[in-house]
Order: structure tokens, then C-alpha cells, then sequence
């Protein structure tokens, strides 16, 4: 909105209207912007949460080892973090990019999808919406995120070529952008991979190229679902998720600066990506709404996110990483949702194991993996995992798990350089 007004205004001639022509301006004041929204709008909140009586006022007290009591905490908080995003978005954003208008309708619709969730459990269902249900709008919106970047003609890239020039190697890009199913992967020559070579078998170009479409769409519809999924099991400490989608957002937003240059791009022997300068204003805004959130979310906690605010987080961050090619990325940058993940699986799998010889079975004292540092172990039970056998504090938990991100996310970068 104010992208196209101050444009408008430069052409004739305004003092300082040319500002908003610079990506680091409207970067910068998306992120001071979101930052005093979230803080501002965070107190209200939980004040009106709490008047309408919107709170937990039930809580496993297992999980809460030390005796800190944490009922009549509202939920939902994620609405804080959906306005203080939207918010610099829509008004500082470029409206016409492809990709800020992706962005836009990932955390608008996931945010709904989590809106729903934590209003079903507010009303008295603790199970929230079905899981099948859940599961199956990620799904949709996965292929409608594939599909675009399929079929707009503004989702393009210029592909990074490596030529050996003596003992030097030279990165260049190619002189025209075109549609591609590029994405990129550490450790192989130019960092890159194609969609398309899976089926080399396959001699029809046209064809080859079209399930190469194909399969980008299938992988695009995963990883939304798996990263989405991995962030709402993360949030389970008091900051635990946010901060560690602000770590992830930070590097998100560093890949979409150096995409959206052609030297950077050449440096780290990636794609450039014309158009992600835009991301990185979104990004901005994303990251600020989450520190901003913090000062209410960091332990002990007056307000959690729910649904509302993993489901988006974790759709932002899966969608970001696909937009700038980056989503086989995800699973050294999203270590620890993945970890979560698996966390879960493997606990299910084995208890059910356990379940089949008529004994208690547990791969950790509790799952998701957080939870396994501030939960007893139960007379019994089977572990396979006993340490460690003392009980941590949460916000050590916490600032570990910030700690374990931030040098997944450093490796997620230094990867790039590594041939």
C-alpha cells in the first residue's frame, strides 16, 4: 500500500519519497514496526483474553517439576503475532510480487486453520480440530503453493553455472531468468539439483520436464505439512518455538538477501531469485513479531501462542525456504523440528511395541523430545533413554534448545561453501 503511494510520490518529485525505493528502509522499518506491534498489541491482549475468560485452566502439572504454576495463562496468542506480521506487510510490502502475496495468504490461512483449532478447545474440546482435518487443509494448501510457483510467469530464477578458469573456479549466472525446478543442495556440484533428472529414464523432454513440475509440487505439499507440524509440536515450552522460528526466520531471511543479489548469490554459489527482495521484508516483519512476542512469551510465560501462532510460524518458514529454493535446506536449518518430530514417531512406534508384549515401552521419558528433560520417570516403564536423570529447568530447556538452532542454522549456511 504505502509501497505504491510513496512511488507514486516520487515520480512527482516529493522529498523523501524515494525512500521506499530501498529494500533495507522498508526492511528495517517492517522489523521496528512489527516489533512495537507485538509488544503493544500483546499487553491488550492478554488483558481482553483474560476478562472474557479465554484462559488454561487445566495444565498437566507433571511437566511443571519445579511447582510453577502456569493455569489462567491465556492462549490464542498467536493473533499478536499474525497482526504485528500482516500488519508492515500489507502496508510496506510490494503488493504485486508473487512472493509477498504467497506470504501473505501462508500465514493468513494457516493462522485461520490454528484459529480454528484453539477456538474448538476453548469451547471445551481439549482434542481441538481433527487431525485428518488439519492435516488435510496442509495438504491443499501445499499443492495451491506448488501450483503457483508452477504456473506464475513471475516465479523465476537465473541458474548458477560454475567454469574453470585455470586453477580458478568462476561462478556466473545465466542472462535470462526462466521457470526452473532447480533447488539447492549442499555438498554437490553448484549446489544444485533438479526436480526434473529423477526421471531421467524418461526421454520426451516435454514429459520429463512436466513430471520434474510434478514431483516439485509433491515435495512442496510435504515439506509444508512436516515443517508446519514440527513447529506446533516445538511449541511446548515458554519461548521455545519463538524464539527458535526467529533464529530460523534470521537465516531464512539472510538466503533471501544474498538470492535476490547477483554477487551474493555468485559468492555462496546459489541461484539468484529476482524478486525475494520483497521475502526479506516479510521476513523482517515475521522475525520482529516473534522477538517482540517473547517479551510476553519468554518464561514464565503470560500468554502462549497455540495453534494460531505455530501452525503459521511453521507455514512461513516452510513456504520462505521453497519460494528461494532452499527447502532440502530445512532439515539441518529446522534440526529441531525435525528432531520433535521423529521424537514423537519413534515414541508411538515403540510404545506400541511395548503395548503388543502387555509392557510399557518408551523411547523417552516423554515426547515430544523437550519434554524428555522435565519428566520423571514412571515405575514400570521401559526406557530406552534414562538420561538425563534429574529434572531441568525450562528455561534452560529453552535456551539450549535457542543454542542447538543457532549452530544448526550457521552450519545451514557454511554447507553452501563446501565442495
Amino acid at each position: 500500500m504505502l509501497y505504491d503511494l510513496f512511488k507514486y510520490l516520487d515520480g512527482l518529485d516529493i522529498p523523501g519519497a524515494g525512500m521506499f525505493s530501498y529494500v533495507s528502509f522498508r526492511a528495517l522499518t517492517s522489523l521496528i514496526l512489527s516489533l512495537i506491534i507485538s509488544m503493544v498489541a500483546g499487553e491488550y491482549f492478554i488483558k481482553y483474553m483474560r476478562r472474557k475468560k479465554h484462559i488454561e485452566e487445566a495444565r498437566d502439572a507433571s511437566i511443571d517439576p519445579y511447582g510453577v504454576q502456569k493455569r489462567g495463562v491465556p492462549s490464542m496468542g498467536g493473533v499478536v503475532i499474525l497482526a504485528a506480521v500482516l500488519v508492515p506487510a500489507l502496508l510496506l510490502g510490494k503488493l504485486s510480487n508473487v512472493y509477498m502475496v504467497l506470504l501473505i495468504a501462508t500465514i493468513a490461512f494457516f493462522g485461520l486453520i490454528g484459529f480454528i483449532a484453539d477456538k474448538i478447545k476453548l469451547d471445551g474440546n481439549k482434542d481441538g480440530l481433527s487431525p485428518r482435518l488439519k492435516m488435510l487443509s496442509q495438504l491443499l494448501f501445499g499443492v495451491c503453493v506448488g501450483l503457483t510457483l508452477w504456473l506464475s510467469p513471475d516465479a523465476v530464477v537465473r541458474e548458477n553455472v560454475e567454469r574453470e578458469i585455470g586453477d580458478k573456479v568462476e561462478v556466473y549466472h545465466m542472462s535470462e531468468s526462466r521457470k526452473s525446478t532447480v533447488t539447492t543442495v549442499p555438498f554437490v556440484k553448484s549446489n544444485n539439483i533438479d526436480y526434473y533428472e529423477v526421471f531421467g529414464f524418461i526421454q520426451d523432454g516435454k514429459v520429463k520436464r512436466a513430471c520434474g513440475w510434478i514431483l516439485f509440487v509433491l515435495v512442496t505439499t510435504f515439506v509444508i505439512a512436516a515443517v508446519s507440524n514440527g513447529a506446533n509440536l516445538n511449541d511446548g515450552m515458554d519461548g521455545m518455538c519463538a524464539g527458535n522460528s526467529a533464529i530460523i526466520g534470521v537465516t531464512l531471511g539472510i538466503l533471501a538477501y544474498v538470492s535476490g543479489h547477483v554477487q551474493f548469490a555468485s559468492y555462496l554459489n546459489v541461484m539468484y531469485i529476482p524478486g525475494t527482495e520483497e521475502v526479506l521484508v516479510f521476513l523482517c516483519a515475521f522475525v520482529g513479531a516473534l522477538v517482540g512476542f517473547l517479551w510476553y512469551n519468554a518464561y514464565p510465560a503470560k500468554v502462549f501462542m497455540g495453534d494460531t501462532g505455530s501452525l503459521a510460524i511453521g507455514g512461513v518458514i516452510a513456504v520462505t525456504a521453497i519460494i528461494i529454493h532452499k527447502e532440502l535446506l530445512l532439515p539441518i536449518m529446522c534440526g529441531i523440528f525435525l528432531m520433535e518430530s521423529v521424537s514423537v514417531m519413534l515414541q508411538v512406534a515403540y510404545a506400541k511395541k511395548g503395548n503388543a508384549r502387555g509392557e510399557k515401552w518408551r523411547v523417552f521419558k516423554r515426547a515430544p523430545f523437550h519434554d524428555h528433560y522435565r519428566h520423571r520417570m514412571e515405575d514400570g516403564v521401559k526406557y530406552l533413554i534414562k538420561r538425563p536423570h534429574g529434572l531441568l529447568f525450562e528455561s534452560m530447556i529453552t535456551t539450549r534448545f535457542w543454542i542447538v538452532t543457532i549452530l544448526l542454522a550457521a552450519i545451514t549456511i557454511i554447507t553452501l561453501k563446501i565442495r
